[in-house]
């Protein structure tokens, strides 16, 4: 006998659990996770840090949203989820120019060097400054949408891989590890595997791509100090950040990948090492860990979200690339309410997302993508 709910999530990371908070004690929900734990891939190799002037003019817009929501849930917390740090980006100034946005000033390489005097100065001629940015406590966040959605009564399993999805009458019946589960709306937050679990589901895909993204925590002979911004090559060739007395460090590499369990190639980490050895006064002794992730986009780089108008009571969350906790929280109210609005019409639910309710969100996915299929 099938459990039935009103909305059943495909995913356990970031998207799928930030959903998870916000439709929580408005309808029946389950999450499902094919992990035996949550946020085993991308969400838990995040960089950490949601930066506004990151990513395309709807990112940076759903950053912005983000970060009202989070402080705002922040109030309650006995941590705080945001600390602020600044960003700052540097190379030449024709790169510069071409990766700073309205979130970010101009700012001299002596001002640069004087935020971070571990830069060695004739290694960039111009840089940018993004002191709207702050370091996310993603552990945390992660905790606290799972702990808001089991108190309102979200069912989480994990261990629990799609196999089979088909839509049968007004809902979908849905098997996943030994479950077998019924729902209303069925919620693609599957990262990587998305186009996977369309396919499962008898729908289209999308053409969503999964791209390799390396990072490493490093010993230093001399730490950072603790006001240091986060620093990145213009030209994405690299980023670092003080993680205590150690660096995190990537070679932000965006290489097309499968959806897998991603891992460090060999030399990858190596060659930063060595590179970032000659850019700055570090000094980085040894690599203590390094890992991979998986950051899935789609061909316009916008996040994916919204019903799929051929496939009733589909619902695409997805393809949020290497922003996803930096939308997460914006991207799940748009979607909650989407979704809602899906369940109040009851059998037509491509037209209540359409008619669903106005947010910031919606009108700034709206300028650029106007449904899930053009």
């Amino acid at each position: 006998m099938a459990a039935h709910y009103d909305v059943l999530i495909v995913g356990g990371g970031i998207a799928g659990l930030s959903l998870a908070s916000a439709l929580a004690g408005t309808c029946s929900v389950a999450l499902v996770e094919a992990e035996q734990e949550l946020a085993y891939h991308t969400s838990s190799r995040s960089a950490r840090q949601l930066i506004p002037s990151y990513g395309p003019p709807v990112v940076q817009e759903l950053t912005v949203r983000t970060l009202e929501l989070i402080a705002a849930r922040d109030a309650g917390l006995p941590e705080p989820v945001l600390t602020p740090r600044s960003f700052m980006l540097i190379g030449t100034e024709e790169a510069v120019a071409a990766e700073a946005s309205g979130h970010m000033r101009s700012i001299t390489p002596a001002e640069a060097l004087e935020l971070c005097p571990a830069l060695v100065p004739e290694s960039f001629t111009a840089a940018g400054l993004d002191t709207g940015s702050f370091g996310c406590n993603a552990p945390l966040l992660l905790a606290d949408h799972r702990q808001r959605a089991l108190a309102a009564g979200v069912d989480i399993i994990t261990g629990a891989r799609v196999h089979s999805a088909q839509r049968l009458g007004s809902g979908w019946q849905v098997g996943a590890g030994m479950e077998a589960f019924g729902a209303g709306v069925l919620v693609n937050a599957a990262g990587a595997w998305a186009d996977e679990l369309a396919v499962i589901s008898g729908v289209e895909k999308l053409g969503l791509q999964p791209y390799r993204r390396t990072a490493a925590i490093a010993a230093v002979e001399r730490p950072l100090p603790p006001q240091s911004p986060m620093v990145a090559a213009a030209d994405n060739t690299f980023y670092f950040r003080r993680e205590g007395n150690d660096v995190l460090i990537s070679p932000s590499e965006s290489v097309p990948s499968g959806p897998e369990d991603a891992k460090p190639r060999p030399g990858d980490v190596e060659r930063l090492v060595a590179r970032l050895n000659q850019l700055t006064t570090l000094g980085i002794t040894d690599v203590r860990r390094a890992w991979t992730g998986l950051r899935t986009e789609a061909a316009d780089g916008v996040p994916v979200a919204g019903f799929d108008a051929e496939a009733p009571g589909f619902y695409w969350l997805a393809g949020q690339g290497g922003y996803g906790f930096q939308t997460s929280s914006a991207m799940a109210e748009l979607a909650a309410g989407q979704i809602l609005a899906g369940l109040e019409s009851a059998g037509n639910v491509a037209q209540a997302a359409e008619d669903g309710p106005a947010s910031r969100t919606a009108q700034a996915l709206a300028a650029t993508r106007w449904s899930v299929r053009r």
